[in-house]
């Protein structure tokens, strides 16, 4: 169980920060950079709660809480003997995701161009969670490349792209009010 006393502790002035297993590395370390992302589309998903409705707030408020999973995931590197179980992404956790895309996805009708970020305030801010969804994403394939990480943490962040994608045209008026692109327009 976490316990914060203290808000500041000065262990990270000469610019390292601890890990889950005690290990210190410094603050730029892509490890840091994909879980400091996470948390910074964690924070968006606050202010997407403040413009939609109760049955998305539910879906999101769930995904702000599994982001706090995935950032622990990715704060405790993968070791061969543990010395407690860490707490990782689970597929149950993917398979969730994947259901409420199709639950959502089935309703919109299929597109014929893409769409540009915008429309009401939820969709907006739905926009800027899935374009910091696919940052956070790109941080943790850096950091595959580097280390062994969990690949079901791989597998949820990219389905909230895909997510967040869909909400944003759910909040669109099931697409209606989305804004298409038009190739060349102002050529």
């Amino acid at each position: 169980m976490v316990k914060l006393n203290k808000i500041y502790t000065k262990a990270g002035d000469k610019g390292k920060t601890g890990l889950v297993n005690g290990k210190r590395i410094f603050k730029d370390n892509v490890r840091i950079k994909a879980y400091g992302t996470v948390d910074e589309l964690n924070s968006i998903l606050g202010i997407v709660n403040l413009y939609t409705k109760a049955s998305i707030k539910k879906i999101t408020s769930e995904i702000q809480n599994d982001l706090f999973d995935l950032g622990a995931d990715l704060a405790t590197p993968v070791e061969a003997k543990p010395k407690y179980k860490p707490l990782r992404i689970t597929s149950n956790q993917v398979e969730r995701i994947e259901k409420v895309i199709d639950k959502y996805n089935k309703k919109l009708k299929p597109l014929s161009s893409f769409v540009l970020p915008g429309g009401s305030k939820a969709a907006s801010f739905f926009h800027n969670a899935r374009t910091v969804a696919r940052r956070a994403e790109t941080l943790i394939v850096s950091l595959s490349k580097k280390e062994k990480i969990n690949e079901q943490a791989l597998k949820y962040i990219n389905r909230l792209s895909d997510l967040f994608f869909v909400l944003s045209r759910v909040e669109n008026d099931n697409g209606k009010k989305d804004i298409l692109w038009k190739p060349g327009k102002n050529v």
